[in-house]
Order: structure tokens, then sequence, then C-alpha cells
């Protein structure tokens, strides 16, 4: 299922938009006229042999001893490029929407999106964003709330 057909199934109003190709979560947000703490960011881990999506503001990064102890693992560590490819075979690499129910995988959300009522990110590739509430990401996402990310 796409995410698209996703979003449609439950039922989401969002904004699907056109972009110059940008590779960070940064640029979209330049791209997309948006605060970078409004970007959401995906960031795949493996914890104790378990994958997680991390959802944070593409103006963070992930604070991996935070993590670690949130989630009560003693290993946490990046997902490489190849491992991207295999859970999200339907996206260009480094555009995954971070919404990990989709593809099977728990999403933890770090509380600082909270901070604003709207949430963009990449659709799947590099030149396409999708802009929704922020209750309607959580309500697809059906994310585990966490406080794990520093502000750059």
């Amino acid at each position: 299922m796409t995410l698209q057909d996703y979003l449609d199934e439950m039922g989401v109003h969002y904004r699907l938009t056109s972009h110059p190709t940008s590779y960070t979560s940064q640029d979209v947000a330049a791209h997309e006229h948006v605060a970078g703490r409004k970007v959401v960011k995906p960031v795949l881990v493996d914890a104790d042999g378990q994958t997680y999506l991390c959802a944070l503001p593409a103006s963070a990064r992930i604070d991996m001893a935070q993590l670690r102890q949130q989630i009560h693992a003693k290993d946490v560590r990046l997902v490489d490029e190849d491992r991207l490819r295999e859970w999200f075979p339907d996206c260009e690499v480094g555009a995954e929407p971070p919404i990990g129910r989709l593809y099977g995988l728990p999403t933890l959300m770090d509380e600082s999106l909270f901070q604003d009522d709207q949430v963009t990110f990449q659709a799947g590739t590099h030149n396409m964003a999708v802009t929704m509430s922020m209750a309607d990401y959580r309500r697809v996402a059906q994310p585990e709330i966490g406080n794990f990310s520093r502000h750059l």
C-alpha cells in the first residue's frame, strides 16, 4: 500500500506538494517554507535486535543514550542504507515517511514535535512532501511518545 493510499484509507486531510530535490529534512523545510521543527525526520534504529522508526524534528538529533534508556535497550545503533531499502522498498533512500506502522515498524515520536499543530515530511521521494495536522499524524502513525532528541 502506498503512503497516499494509506492516508486516503485512514480519512486523513493532507496536502501533497512538489518541491526541488531535497536530500535532507532541513532542505525540505526550506523548500516547503516551514521551520525545521515542523518537519518530521524519520531515523531507523536497531535496539537489541528490534527495529524502530524514530520521528523527530528536522532541527534535532537523536540522543542515543537517552533513547537507549527510554526503550530499556543495551545497544542502539542507526540502521544502514541497505536495511532502509529492505524496510522501505517503495521509497527513495532518505525520503521515507515517518509512519512506521505502514511498514510494520513501531514508531517512537519525540515529544518536541507537539509544539506545532501541523507537520510536514517527505512522501517517499526527494521531491514530494506531505503536510497534515499533528492530530492526524498521531492517529495514522500511532507512535509511542518519548524524549530522545537534542536540538541542534
